[in-house]
Parts: C-alpha cells; sequence; structure tokens
C-alpha cells in the first residue's frame, strides 16, 4: 500500500479527517511528512498532485465548508478538477494555513507521525 494512502486512511481512522482540511493542505503541499521510524510519506505535493490522492480517497466533498467554500461553487463532474479549485482558493500559503498546519503536525505527531517546518521555518 502506497505510505500517503495509508496516511490519508489513518487521518480518518484518528478523526483528523474533520476540522484539519486547511492544515491538511498545508501540510501535505508544504513540508516533509514521515512516520516515527523516519519512512518518508511525502516531500510535499504540487497542487494537482494533492487534488488527484483527495480525489482517489475519496475525500467528503462537504469538507470544503472547512474553508469557508461551498462545494456547489466548485465543479461539479470532475472530482479532481473540484479538489483542484479547492486548493486555489484555500489560501495555503497564507499565514493562517501555516498555523492551521502547525496545529495538525501536533496531533499528527500523537498517532505516529513526524511533519517538518513550513519553508523558511526550522
Amino acid at each position: 500500500m502506497d505510505a500517503l494512502q495509508e496516511f490519508l486512511e489513518d487521518l480518518t481512522r484518528h478523526g483528523l479527517d474533520r476540522g484539519h482540511l486547511l492544515g491538511l493542505l498545508n501540510v501535505l503541499i508544504g513540508r516533509r511528512v514521515a512516520r516515527a521510524d523516519g519512512t518518508a510519506v511525502s516531500n510535499g505535493l504540487t497542487w494537482r498532485e494533492l487534488a488527484a490522492w483527495l480525489k482517489k480517497a475519496r475525500w467528503d466533498r462537504g469538507a470544503v465548508q472547512e474553508l469557508g467554500l461551498n462545494a456547489d461553487d466548485l465543479p461539479p463532474r470532475d472530482r479532481q478538477q473540484f479538489w483542484y479549485a479547492a486548493i486555489v482558493r484555500a489560501r495555503v500559503d497564507a499565514d493562517r494555513a501555516t498555523e492551521a498546519g502547525d496545529r495538525l503536525a501536533e496531533r499528527l505527531q500523537e498517532v505516529g507521525y513526524v511533519v517538518g517546518p513550513p519553508p523558511g521555518k526550522k
């Protein structure tokens, strides 16, 4: 099983799939994620790659409400385009997103993942 797919499944299993979408986007796009044993999960994804993974994982479209978006305002037919549009509008590089990523990183550490700092921080 792919490490990223397993990571997304672990998020759901531990209840971290709700209330953390902005942090998840920030973490998966701009940071390194590894298991506690050092096994790499992600070294950062492009927006398109992340959109493809969210489509593959069948991530709940309703989660975009956490971003202040209405699912009906996003491309309805192609789920990858839906997620790409949501990522574009989420402002994943804003300070608010970085703070959300930091909060999620703390929670992920509790369930066995290590998240690197955002670019520019050590």
